[in-house]
């Protein structure tokens, strides 16, 4: 009888005990959470990895390097870099936002001494999403100037171009001098007399080329100095709000919309590069450009800021460290293989590097054909590289304004 007593009583004791540990499970855990999203299909996280991390990085960063490091030479430190930092590190990113399935602040649970470095790194993101869509309010801005018969950066003589525009760099030929003194007026030379008349002066204002001062005195109409700030462009200011709008439809119902978006965002750029390599290619002088892609100047591997920019473009181009990477990741089913997708990530992202090196070398051996310098002294900056090789590349193409509305996409 005590013995049933005693059972019953234990029994009373431990369902208490239960109860009193699931009320302060559930005032631990607080309000339910709503199961999180997983992605339709595995492809689906491959193409959000790759939409998301290939883009101006490659097509934009990427041929500056090589460019500024001999060319073919960085490629040597670049595919190192991959090996060791670029694949192990975004492994590890997608493991831990899977394992977690959380995003990128939340993950940092894991050790939560430094759940800092998650909203840090949020931060982060969140300057570099203005960023990126000022480079889509640009994109959307040469979309809508394309629809038109004649480019307007293919020629000068409009509104806002200079003197100092140019089409071409060719040299102009010798001719005889005639003893009559004229006046010439140039915007950095005043009242300047010259013994020489229909023939090429001996001082000339350094020529700019249409496409350079299309960018410079038109889009972005750079000012004398940060002092001087200028008036709104609304025309770029609408461009900057239809850039945010199409960025919100493209995410308002979570992964089950951007991961259809991701279907068109991240594989229509191969169809439009591989349309701009088979344009550059035609071009006279591209093989030169080509060549010194390829050719590797080996002195460059010597110097310690080869192997800086090659470390600074892996981070660079495949999105590491910004918590981009486990957010998602965090979508993956628990049992997902992303060390294979790890593999074809990294494949298609340096890839995409490579390849598109050759757009852009190929249309620079054009430029350099067309001003009769080295390849070398073509450009002055990255930035300059990708914007005037494309376009130059475009105002030469047969089909004008259909490739230039095609080979404007969404980037981030």
């Amino acid at each position: 009888m005590s013995t049933t007593i005693n059972d019953e009583k234990a029994s009373t004791s431990i369902k208490e005990d239960k109860k009193k540990t699931d009320e302060v499970i559930e005032e631990e855990s607080g309000p339910p959470m709503k199961k999180r999203e997983t992605w339709n299909h595995q492809i689906d996280f491959l193409l959000a990895c790759i939409g998301f991390s290939v883009g101006l990085g490659n097509v934009w960063r990427f041929p500056y390097l090589c460019y500024k490091n001999g060319g073919g030479a960085f490629l040597i430190p670049y595919l190192i870099c991959v090996v060791i930092g670029g694949i192990p590190l975004f492994f590890l990113e997608v493991a831990l936002g899977q394992f977690m399935s959380i995003g990128g602040i939340g993950a940092w649970r894991i050790c939560p001494l430094f759940q800092g470095i998650g909203w840090a790194t949020t931060v982060i993101v969140f300057f570099l999403n203005c960023y990126y869509n000022v480079i889509l309010c640009w994109a959307f801005y040469y979309m809508f100037a394309s629809f038109t018969d004649v480019l307007p950066w293919g020629s000068c003589g409009n509104e806002w171009n200079t003197i100092r525009c140019t089409t071409s760099f060719k040299k102009l030929p010798a001719c005889n001098m005639t003893a009559l003194n004229m006046t010439m007026t140039w915007p950095e030379i005043k009242n300047t007399t010259s013994d020489y008349l229909n023939c090429t002066l001996p001082w000339e204002p350094k020529k700019i080329d249409s496409v350079t001062e299309y960018w410079e005195e038109k889009v972005l109409g750079i000012s004398d100095g940060i002092e001087n700030l200028g008036t709104i462009k609304w025309d770029l200011a609408l461009c900057l709000l239809l850039a945010w709008i199409v960025v919100y439809a493209c995410i308002c119902k979570g992964i089950r919309t951007s991961g259809k978006v991701m279907y068109v965002t991240a594989t229509s750029p191969y169809i439009f590069m591989t349309i701009l390599l088979v344009r550059g290619c035609t071009l006279p002088g591209a093989i030169d450009g080509i060549i010194f892609y390829l050719k590797p100047d080996l002195d460059k591997i010597a110097n310690a800021q080869v192997w800086v920019d090659a470390g600074t473009q892996i981070f660079f181009s495949y999105s590491i460290s910004l918590g981009a990477l486990t957010a998602l990741g965090s979508y993956n089913k628990f049992n997902h293989n992303s060390y294979r997708d790890a593999i074809i990530f990294a494949c298609a992202n340096s890839g995409t590097s490579i390849f598109a090196g050759f757009v852009i070398f190929s249309t620079l051996g054009y430029m350099s054909y067309e001003q009769g310098i080295p390849v070398a002294d073509v450009a002055e900056s990255g930035q300059y590289i990708s914007t005037a090789t494309q376009h130059n590349t475009l105002s030469l193409s047969v089909y004008y304004s259909c490739t230039n509305v095609l080979t404007n996409k969404l980037h981030n």
